[in-house]
C-alpha cells in the first residue's frame, strides 16, 4: 500500500511566533493519533529549527522547501542538505513551479537535487507540472514527460525508492482553480505509467504521487480518493490549521477507504 503523504508548503510566510502559534494546537490536535496518513510541514528557513523541536517525539515530520546541491562551500544565501539534516528534516521540496519560474531552476538543477538530497537521507518531493497555455494546447502529457525524464534521469532503482513527486498543473497554483478529480487521476496516472516504463512496475506501484494546487478542505476528499493521488501537496490552506486539520482528515478518511 502507498503511503499518502499530506505536507503543508508554507512558502514565505511565518515568522518564529507564528509558527509557534501554528505548530502547538496542531501538535495537540494530532499527538497519540495512530494516522493512517504522513502528515509534513514545510516552514521557511527561518523556522525549521523551532519547528523540529516543537514536533520532537510527535509523528509529525518536518520538510524545506529547497535546497542547493553542494554541501558547503561559496554559495551565498544557500542552504545545504546536511543543514537540513542538522534541523532533522526528513523531507524537502524540489523544483516547485515558483522555483523554476522566479529563480530559473531547469529540470537539470533540480535533478542535481534530487541526487544529493537522497543521499543524505532527506526525501525529496519533486514537483511538475504544465501552464494553461501548456493544457489548452494539449500537451500535458509532453511536458509532464519531459519533467520527468528530466528531474529522475540517471536515478537508481534503490534511489526511487525515496522519490515522492508532486503533479502540481501551474494553472492551479495560489489561484483559486484547483484541477478536477478527473483530471489529477488522468495526470497522476500517466506519470505511474511513465515511471514503470523508465524503472519498473514495482517502482512505479510504490511511488507515492501528491496532488498540490489549490487544495482546500472542500475540495480534498474528492481529489485523494482517485486511485492514483497518494497525498496532498497543500499551499495556502496549510496556513489555517483547522483547514489543514481538515485535509489531513480527508486524507485519512481516503487512505482506509483505499485500504479496504
Amino acid at each position: 500500500m502507498r503511503k499518502m503523504i499530506i505536507a503543508g508548503n508554507w512558502k514565505m510566510n511565518k515568522d518564529i511566533k507564528e509558527t509557534f502559534d501554528f505548530l502547538l494546537p496542531l501538535k495537540n490536535n494530532l499527538i497519540g493519533q495512530n494516522l493512517n496518513v504522513e502528515v509534513v510541514v514545510c516552514p521557511p528557513f527561518t523556522s525549521l529549527f523551532i519547528a523540529s523541536d516543537i514536533l520532537r517525539e510527535t509523528n509529525i515530520k518536518i520538510g524545506a522547501q529547497n535546497m542547493f546541491y553542494e554541501v558547503e562551500g561559496a554559495y551565498t544565501g544557500e542552504i545545504s542538505p546536511k543543514m537540513l539534516k542538522s534541523v532533522r528534516c526528513e523531507y524537502v521540496i524540489l523544483g516547485h513551479s515558483e522555483r523554476r519560474r522566479y529563480f530559473g531552476e531547469t529540470d537539470e538543477i533540480v535533478n542535481k537535487k534530487v541526487k544529493k538530497a537522497i543521499e543524505f537521507g532527506l526525501k525529496p518531493i519533486v514537483c511538475v507540472g504544465e501552464t494553461l497555455e501548456e493544457r489548452e494546447n494539449g500537451e500535458t502529457f509532453k511536458v509532464l514527460e519531459k519533467q520527468i525524464k528530466g528531474v529522475l534521469e540517471g536515478l537508481t532503482y534503490e534511489q526511487m525508492r525515496n522519490v515522492v513527486i508532486a503533479y502540481e498543473p501551474v494553472w492551479a497554483i495560489g489561484t483559486g482553480r484547483n484541477a478536477t478529480p478527473d483530471q489529477a487521476q488522468e495526470a497522476q496516472r500517466f506519470i505511474r505509467e511513465l515511471v514503470a516504463g523508465l524503472f519498473n512496475d514495482g517502482i512505479a506501484q510504490n511511488l507515492t504521487i501528491q496532488y498540490g494546487g489549490s487544495v482546500t478542505p472542500e475540495n480534498a476528499y474528492s481529489l485523494l480518493s482517485q486511485p492514483d493521488v497518494d497525498g496532498a501537496l497543500v499551499g495556502g490552506a496549510s496556513l489555517k490549521v483547522d483547514a489543514f486539520l481538515k485535509i489531513i482528515k480527508a486524507g485519512e478518511t481516503a487512505s482506509v477507504e483505499k485500504k479496504n
